[in-house]
């Protein structure tokens, strides 16, 4: 079965891996240290915390950026987790419509602020790999003073510092991996301090207390990760650049061999990470899309789509968030992901856009 999304691990991280589990450090030690500061050169951040997973990323973000009943916009075409994580802080969602290209609307966005003086923050979703226009941007958050959260999860490149918190996710299918895990970048010192000391059950120290001396000031969490994660962060990071470069060049086949009647979702793109490649086709109803889903994995190939929209699950409808929108509902009915990973070999992609060619 080929998959729409891989892990790629080879030796060299293996070793990596095995170095670790023989040293005397398992979970927090040496090696987080190292993997953060290695991030945040990466990605031009001055602070980097590296967590459990995305999800917990976004958790830690919400506590520092949000208080209770703040009204927040994000996108309905995401993964649950970035708009779970203003619920958890008892935060209130407004869902904006997208873009052509997958991307929440900044135009309706910026609508919605001049609406809505309430609103506090706005959390983007890189969707697929794509940044957003940095200019834009820069003159909603001067314009309405309003804070930024960039759910980074298919992105990985240079951050412009445009934002006040970015978040990453090391999923396996993710760009690189540490099994399960996440990163928060900032480029505020006191953010940076709160998010280290909400990682780890709100506990701090200093050098005045006694040795064995601990206080927790705030209620926080267990989200470190551990040493042997970022043993293989630090051994994935190195392939970076071989990695997304890869990507660029399966979406560049993409582009140039696919028929015309399956449109890519955005022109090719060399800023994209391209951490999906998502197509459209004109289908007529969703039982069709589903026959076609079920007759591609009956050919070895499987499919994925991103995402369902979130104000449609039962948990938001439930909520009172359920809305149809255009753009959303459009392209709920006529995008799918193909495989995209560093080891998809050229005879898998022809077989792909072969397979695609004689279903539909």
């Amino acid at each position: 079965m080929i998959p729409y999304g891989k892990q790629n691990i080879d030796k060299s991280d293996i070793d990596e891996v095995v170095k670790t589990l023989k040293s005397d450090y398992l979970t927090t030690g040496p090696k987080v240290d190292e993997f953060e500061k290695a991030l945040a050169e990466k990605l031009n951040f001055k602070y980097v915390v590296v967590v459990s997973n995305g999800t917990a990323a976004l958790h830690l973000a919400s506590k520092v950026l949000l208080h209770q009943g703040d009204k927040v916009i994000t996108t309905p075409n995401s993964f649950l987790a970035t708009s779970n994580s203003i619920l958890y802080q008892k935060a209130k969602p407004i869902f904006v419509d997208i873009a052509k290209n997958g991307l929440i609307d900044l135009d309706l966005v910026e609508f919605e602020l001049k609406n809505n003086p309430k609103i506090k923050a706005i959390y983007l979703v890189t969707f697929s790999g794509l940044p957003f226009e940095d200019t834009k941007l820069q003159y909603l958050k001067e314009k309405y003073n309003i804070k930024i959260l960039l759910d980074n999860a298919h992105y990985f490149g240079e951050d412009s510092g445009i934002c006040d918190i970015a978040t990453y996710s090391f999923h396996p299918v993710k760009h690189i991996t540490t099994f399960e895990g996440g990163a928060i970048g900032t480029n505020n010192k006191k953010i940076y301090k709160k998010l280290l000391m909400l990682r780890n059950h709100g506990i701090v120290k200093d050098k005045n207390m006694y040795p064995w001396e601990y206080k927790m000031v705030e209620l926080g969490y267990n989200y470190r990760l551990s040493d042997v994660a970022s043993a293989m962060g630090l051994s994935q990071l190195k392939k970076i650049d071989i990695f997304l470069e890869k990507r660029k060049q399966i979406a560049k086949i993409y582009h140039e061999q696919l028929p015309k009647n399956i449109t890519p979702l955005y022109p090719y793109n060399e800023k994209s990470s391209y951490h999906l490649f998502v197509v459209k086709y004109p289908f007529k109803n969703l039982e069709q899309k589903a026959k076609f889903f079920i007759k591609m994995r009956e050919k070895g190939i499987a499919l994925q789509y991103h995402y369902i929209p979130i104000n449609q699950q039962p948990y938001y409808i439930k909520k009172g968030y359920f809305k149809k929108f255009k753009n959303m509902q459009e392209y709920y009915l006529q995008a799918f992901s193909l495989p995209i990973y560093p080891s998809l070999s050229e005879d898998e992609q022809n077989f792909v856009i072969k397979t695609i060619k004689e279903m539909l």
